[in-house]
C-alpha cells in the first residue's frame, strides 16, 4: 500500500484510482485548494458538483474546472454558509441534482476576520466554519445514506490549537473577542463534529490540509503575515503547494485504508498522532477529537439551527 506524506500531491494519491460512477460535493471549491480537490477528483472519474458563494463565482470556477478537465462532468450551486435559510435551500436544491453523494468534503471556510455575526448570534467563524456545515451535511444524510459507503470530509486545521470550544461563551458575547481564539474554537468544531457524526453512523475525518497561500488568508494583516513567516522560520515548517495541500483531502476521501474509519484527525496523507514537545508541528490536541466534547457541540449546534437530527 502506498505511503504518502507531506510533499505528496492530488494526482500521487489518486494515481490508478477510478471515481467513475462516484459523486463528489466540494464546498467553497471556487478557488484555492477546494477548487484543486474537485479538479483532480473529476480526472478521476467522478462526478463533481462545486459549491460557491455567489453564481458569479461558482461560473468562473466551473468554466476553468471543465477547461482544465475536458468532458468530465461538473455542477456547481450557491452555498452561503454564514446564513441558514440559503443553506437549507442549497440542501434541498442539491438533492434533486445528486439523489446520492458519495463523498462530502467540507472545504469552504473563512479565517481571522473582524467580529462579526450572523442572523442567529453567532460568531462569524464559527457560524461560517462549523454551524453551516453542521446543517449543510445534516440536511444531506438522505442522500449520503444512498451511498453504499458514503464518506464526509471536514477541513479543519493545526490552528485547532489556539483554542477548544468555549461552551460558555462560543460566540465572545463575555469577553473581548480574539480573531485566532475565535479561529481555533471554528476548527476544532470541525473535529468535533467529525466525532459526533461518525457516532450517528456516518464515517467523517478531519483533515489539516497545511500552510497554502490561499484567499482563506484575506483577512491577515501584515503584522500577522509577520507573525507566521517568523514563527515558520523559527520552527522549520514549510508552506505546501496548492496540489499538496489538497492532497490530504482528497487521501481522507479515497484511501482504502480509511474504509470504516471516522472520527480521525488527519495531517499529510495520514492519520494524525497526539502533538507532542517533540514535534510541535505537527499532531492534535486531545480536545478536538474527545468524545463528550463532541456532544455537547451537537447538541449546542442543534440549539443554533433549530432542528434536532438523529441520523438513523
Amino acid at each position: 500500500m502506498a505511503k504518502f506524506n507531506a510533499t505528496s500531491t492530488t494526482a500521487e494519491v489518486l494515481q490508478g484510482k477510478n471515481l467513475t460512477g462516484q459523486t463528489v460535493v466540494v464546498t467553497g471549491a471556487t478557488s484555492g485548494i477546494g477548487f484543486e480537490a474537485a479538479r483532480s477528483l473529476a480526472a478521476a472519474g467522478a462526478d463533481v458538483i462545486i459549491t460557491g458563494r455567489s453564481k458569479a463565482k461558482y461560473t468562473t470556477a466551473l468554466e476553468a474546472l471543465q477547461t482544465a478537465v475536458p468532458g468530465a462532468r461538473f455542477d456547481a450551486i450557491e452555498l452561503e454558509l454564514s446564513d441558514l435559510s440559503q443553506v437549507r435551500t442549497a440542501a434541498a436544491h442539491l438533492q434533486t441534482k445528486a439523489p446520492r453523494i458519495d463523498r462530502l468534503i467540507n472545504n469552504a471556510g473563512i479565517m481571522a476576520c473582524p467580529l462579526s455575526r450572523t442572523a442567529e448570534g453567532c460568531e462569524l467563524q464559527f457560524g461560517t466554519n462549523h454551524i453551516g456545515h453542521f446543517l449543510w451535511t445534516c440536511l444531506l444524510v438522505p442522500a449520503l445514506r444512498q451511498s453504499t459507503a458514503p464518506r464526509v470530509v471536514n477541513l479543519s486545521s493545526a490552528g485547532h490549537k489556539y483554542a477548544p470550544v468555549n461552551f460558555d461563551d462560543p460566540h465572545f458575547e463575555a469577553h473581548a473577542y480574539d480573531k485566532w481564539q475565535a479561529y481555533g474554537q471554528a476548527k476544532t468544531a470541525n473535529m468535533l463534529f467529525s466525532v459526533g457524526l461518525t457516532a450517528r453512523g456516518i464515517l467523517a475525518n478531519a483533515v489539516h490540509p497545511g500552510a497554502i497561500m490561499t484567499n482563506l488568508g484575506r483577512h491577515m494583516t501584515q503584522e500577522d503575515m509577520a507573525q507566521f513567516g517568523s514563527q515558520a522560520h523559527e520552527s522549520g515548517f514549510e508552506f505546501k503547494t496548492v496540489e499538496q495541500g489538497a492532497a490530504t483531502s482528497v487521501w481522507a476521501a479515497t484511501a482504502p485504508e480509511l474504509e470504516g474509519r471516522g472520527g480521525l484527525y488527519l495531517e499529510d496523507c495520514g492519520i494524525g498522532e497526539p502533538a507532542s514537545e517533540a514535534s510541535p508541528t505537527t499532531g492534535y490536541f486531545s480536545y478536538g477529537l474527545d468524545g463528550d466534547a463532541a456532544e455537547r457541540l451537537w447538541a449546542l449546534s442543534e440549539e443554533i439551527v433549530g432542528e434536532q437530527f438523529t441520523l438513523a
